[in-house]
Order: C-alpha cells, then structure tokens, then sequence
C-alpha cells in the first residue's frame, strides 16, 4: 500500500474542470515532484489534496480517504501545506505566522520551533518583523515553517523556487534533504522548474492542461532526449 495514492482525480473549480483522471503515488520517505508549466494544475492538485477544491475519484493516505473531510481535519492526519500564494497576514509578525500553523499541535510548539529556526535561522533573528516588509525568499521561509508548525509527516509544497534567486532556491532545496533524511517526512513539491525539480525528487510526473502527460524516475526523465525537449527545455 502506498503512503499517499491519489487515483483517477478530477478536480472542479464551479462548472470549471482543472483536472482530469490524475493519478499517483507517494511511497513513505519518497521525495516526488509534479513538475509542469504555469497553469497546468499543479496548485490545484495540491489543493485538492487539502479539501480546498470540488473533486471526483479518491486521495488516500496511509489508506484512509481524506475525500470530504475538511482542511482542519487534514492537517491533523499529519498533512503540511506550504503554498505558493503564500496566504500569510502581511501585518503580523513573523512569528506570530509562525504561531498560527501550531493550531493542531500545540503540545509540539517548543520542538517545532527549535526546528524551523535551526533549518531557517533568519526567522529567529527577525522574528518580530512583519512579514509585509520582507523578501520573497523570507516570506518563502516563514510559509514553509508554519507548514511544519503543524507536526506534518506529509509536507506538500507548492512552487517553492517562484520569483527567487538561485542561491535561496539552492537553500530551499538543501532544506527539502534535510527534512526528508533527518526528519523523516514524505515530500511532494511541485514546480515549473525543472532543473530544481530533477535534482531533488526521486520520481516525477509532468503535468500539462490539467492532465498527465508522463511520469518515471528522476534518471528514467533525465535520459530521454524526447521528454527533455518537450517538457524541460533540454537537448
């Protein structure tokens, strides 16, 4: 049985289909990529996962169905969402962002915060800055804390490279390893890069208009010429 098995999903936003009969699977301690270009349906994926948007077919994880339960209900499976909206109060402080991921576990507030100054040590030494005044790649790291605010063994991240300088996307990445490797979580990012995407994930699938166009591991899409042409802009 896989960790997370995403089958024959259909995603709505009203009479609007995003997408159509994706399906997937994430083994335990796997990093795994959805990579595609803007508008392929990768956020709606991820939201989908969340309870955020109507679907058809069924997610499971670890074998149960999160189909109809809420976000709330979600998170508390062990489910961490970093989106790539970000969806942080501009006017609070950064650690009071921070804060407001430990809703569903609070007994886990100190361990959890030791851990995401010690992956991100500028959010301790800003903690008291608003986030409105902060970069792209900060505001990037206050959105991934707060997801691991939550205790997630399942840590789902939407674009997490979007608008920001090689060495932050260099950063990030670091932190993905280091999350799936010491920490032990299940990672699903998705990503317009691809470059990003193969030198992280073990397995990838490729996203195009709402529908999957492929899939294999990071070496299986690295070695045919015909897919690096088509989907990731290589020779």
């Amino acid at each position: 049985m896989s960790y997370l098995e995403i089958e024959n999903l259909s995603a709505f936003y009203g009479k609007a289909q995003a997408l159509t009969d994706i399906s997937i699977t994430v083994q335990p301690g796997e990093i795994v990529a959805v990579v595609g270009p803007n508008g392929a349906g990768k956020s709606t994926l991820l939201d989908s996962i969340m309870g955020l948007v109507k679907i058809d077919g069924d997610i499971r994880l670890r074998g149960h169905s999160l189909v109809g339960r809420t976000p709330s209900e979600i998170v508390r499976h062990g489910v961490g969402y970093a989106p790539e909206r970000f969806n942080l109060f501009p006017y609070m402080s950064v650690r009071d962002n921070l804060m407001v991921g430990a809703f569903t576990a609070r007994d886990d507030i100190q361990s959890n915060l030791s851990m995401v100054h010690s992956l991100f040590p500028r959010l301790e030494e800003r903690e008291g800055q608003e986030t409105s005044t902060q970069s792209g790649g900060e505001r990037q790291m206050v959105s991934f804390g707060r997801a691991l605010m939550t205790s997630p063994e399942l840590l789902l991240v939407d674009e997490p490279t979007i608008g920001l300088a090689p060495k932050i996307c260099h950063e990030i990445a670091e932190v993905l390893r280091k999350l799936n490797k010491e920490y032990g979580l299940t990672v699903v990012i998705t990503e317009q890069n691809a470059n990003f995407a193969l030198s992280l994930a073990s397995r990838i699938y490729v996203l195009e208009s709402g529908r999957m166009q492929t899939s294999g591991t990071a070496d299986e899409l690295r070695n045919d010429k015909r897919l690096l042409e088509a989907y990731f802009g290589g020779h």
